[in-house]
């Protein structure tokens, strides 16, 4: 194979090089820069300008609106020293209009006479500002003769720094590193080059620090459009090789034969909405394929994934073989057991459950019957993992809620089946842009629709000095056999606190609605406990749940009509719209009473507002996303999002979809990246450090 697989490209070594390769730098600087993340040349091009200077030259400072930096030509008076070495020394100038101070402390009183000396004319640049009435430039940021005034940049990028780096170091660094970029060959599709506008790479990187008016900043200005796409597209090129790799694995055929599926449909109710048979219709083209299936089933609360799964498992049935569906909690795997069964028994399907408590010979007689093949399809925790759990033919496994299950348990998983499809569900509509950066590698599967019968929840937000109104609301309700779920915020991150929070609202409902009717579940619980405190609660013994986000995924009680959460402007917009999808799911019309404390501020009121306006997770997770920052969406620490350096998730979400249809057509016409494109695409993953991607390459 050609190409760079013994070692980073040639063209690329000036911009690996040390930083003290770079006019200015030395040993101390560089090691400052570390802190910016700043480690070789190349990282100083991907660290661009956040505003710029304007020292284009005027005639006067007059009408200036001060403070403002201003570049004009004056002719030097008076010099007047301070009373002492530290103190102000003021030299008079004037310029075409009026006059104005420069003023230096800790001055050299024998050099700004030799450079600045009385009668000359000079043209100076620096903010300038009203002191006590009068205008003032203290230390310049230059002060040359006028026959050098092209020394002094019309427009000067600003950098971010650090302590030890000053704008002056970043401005020469990184005109050093310009100097050295190499002309590179095209990794862009030309059609998508031409179609965008976009300049080469290195003419990009040249206007890209060198802005010439406030709106060269801008994500949307060309040139860096160009290298956020650079950066999405090299992502999405190693999610695409990791892809590749994973669909050369050997995997099973599995094609069903739809008796068990008509079954279950038959037996329905209603009929499934379009984007449900769609899911099904793509789960089932892809457990057909020999090659591993790796799909994400992505829908919004309500929209009926349960369903969907339990179709996909059934073609895994059909085909003779088993499924597994995995929850992360036991409250969650109990439940899905609970909805599952009489779909199962419609279909004439053994379904059973394994979880952590299944003991002694009660959990030996399930272990023989998975091993027989007698069990259908299993649903469980990740007890299923252990060592001693064997399946007769595990054809495909659906991981419930994917951000609490780890990458390592889907391989885990595909060891039991050997070569299981994986289907991973997710009840949290994530923005496509973050979805595209986190699950890239995978196929989605959105369910976008929500099944008929599905009511409409009133929302409506309260201040919280309005609780004895919410109370009585609550009495009535529960007199007409009613039942709601009171949300208590995570106080201050502090699990005690959150305790005590929980703890006085259930004391405080328990003495207004009586004993016996009000249950309290929150995280410091023992499970046994808060099992108990849950089932009494679906079983309808309690009528009001106490409960801290613990019930956010997945719980469900048909017949809980009201959701009040409170302290609501303190929570996520995507977590305030899974918790008011717990309700909603019988036949009464449901209510969500957002409870806040006033005075809001401007985002608390922005959330709130959203959640009033639209009950589509899709929407609200893209409103979340605009306002929180990708970070804090997912929390970037346990996210397993890419950091980029130039692209801005929230506002180029449309080029990394971009990236990613381009990056898997590039595969797919040259899978071993030795094309033209092929090579120039290598070159982009060492420029962009894609360590991940150039290994694939090189083992191929």
């Amino acid at each position: 194979m050609t190409g760079p697989v013994k070692g980073r490209p040639e063209q690329l070594f000036p911009l690996f090089a040390e930083l003290e390769t770079l006019d200015g730098v030395g040993p101390k600087i560089a090691k400052h820069m570390g802190q910016m993340h700043v480690e070789r040349p190349r990282d100083l091009l991907f660290t661009l300008p956040y505003n710029l200077v304007d020292r284009r030259r005027r005639a006067t400072i007059n009408g200036a609106e001060l403070p403002m930096v201003l570049t004009v030509e004056v002719t030097i008076g008076e010099h007047r020293p301070g009373r002492t070495r530290a103190g102000a020394y003021r030299i008079h100038v004037e310029d075409a209009e009026t006059e104005f101070q420069l003023v230096f402390f800790h001055a050299r009183p024998e050099y700004l006479k030799r450079i600045l000396p009385s009668g000359a004319k000079r043209l100076v640049s620096g903010k300038v500002e009203l002191f006590d009435g009068m205008a003032q430039m203290v230390h310049p940021d230059h002060a040359v003769p006028v026959e050098e005034a092209g020394d002094i940049p019309e427009t000067e990028p600003v950098y971010p720094l650090t302590a030890g780096v000053t704008q002056k170091v970043m401005y020469r660094a990184t005109r050093s590193v310009l100097e050295r970029v190499p002309d590179l060959p095209e990794w862009i599709d030309p059609g998508q080059k031409a179609a965008a506008e976009w300049p080469d790479w290195a003419e990009a990187l040249r206007l890209a620090h060198a802005p010439d008016r406030p709106t060269d900043l801008s994500p949307e200005a060309p040139a860096r459009q160009r290298l956020a796409y650079d950066e999405l597209m090299a992502h999405q090129l190693t999610l695409a090789l990791a892809r590749q790799k994973e669909r050369r694995r050997k995997g099973l055929e599995t094609r069903g034969t739809g008796d068990l599926q008509k079954k279950v449909l038959a037996a329905l109710p209603y009929d499934p909405t379009g984007a449900q048979s769609r899911a099904v219709e793509e789960i089932a083209a892809d457990l057909a394929r020999p090659q591993r299936m790796n799909r994400l089933l992505q829908g919004d609360v309500g929209a009926g994934k349960t369903l969907v799964a339990f179709l996909a498992l059934l073609i895994a049935v059909e085909a003779g073989g088993q499924g597994v569906l995995m929850a992360p909690t036991e409250i969650l795997a109990r439940q899905h057991m609970e909805g599952l069964q009489p779909l199962a028994e419609s279909a004439g399907v053994r379904l059973e459950i394994l979880t952590g408590r299944d003991k002694g010979a009660e959990r030996r007689a399930k272990l023989e019957a998975l091993a027989s093949g007698e069990i259908g399809i299993l649903v469980g925790t990740h007890a299923v993992f252990q060592a001693d759990v064997a399946f007769a033919d595990l054809r495909l496994a659906i991981v419930d809620e994917q951000h609490r299950f780890g990458v390592r348990q889907r391989l885990e998983l595909s060891k039991k089946g050997l070569a299981a499809d994986v289907l991973v569900m997710t009840a949290t509509p994530i923005p496509r842009s973050l979805a595209l950066a986190q699950y890239g590698d995978m196929d989605v599967s959105l369910l976008d629709e929500k099944p008929p019968g599905r009511k409409p929840i009133t929302t409506a937000a309260l201040s919280d000095a309005r609780m004895d109104e919410v109370i009585d609301h609550l009495r009535r309700a529960m007199a007409e056999g009613r039942q709601c779920y009171w949300v208590c915020p995570l106080v201050e991150e502090s699990e005690v606190m959150d305790l005590t929070s929980a703890e006085d609202r259930f004391k405080r409902l328990r003495a207004a609605l009586g004993e016996g009717v009000v249950g309290l579940v929150h995280g410091q619980m023992p499970p046994a406990e808060k099992d108990a405190a849950m089932a009494d609660f679906q079983g309808g013994r309690t009528r009001v749940l106490v409960a801290t986000t613990v019930i956010e995924v997945g719980v469900n009680v048909p017949n809980a009509s009201i959701m009040v959460i409170e302290r609501a402007e303190i929570f996520g917009l995507a977590q305030l719209h899974q918790l008011r999808g717990r309700v909603g799911r019988g036949e009464a019309s449901s209510t969500c009473l957002l409870l806040y404390r006033a005075p809001l501020n401007e985002s608390g009121r922005k959330r709130l507002e959203v959640l009033r306006e639209t009950e589509d997770g899709f929407r609200i997770a893209e409103t979340d996303l605009e306002m929180r920052g990708a970070g804090d969406l997912i929390g970037t620490a346990q996210s397993g999002l890419p950091v980029f350096q130039v692209a801005d998730l929230e506002r180029q979400a449309a080029l990394m979809a971009v990236a990613q249809s381009d990056a898997r057509k590039l595969l797919a016409d040259d899978p071993t990246l030795d094309g033209p494109r092929g090579q120039a695409a290598r070159i982009l993953l060492w420029l962009m450090r894609q360590d991940e991607a150039i290994r694939l390459i090189t083992v191929g």
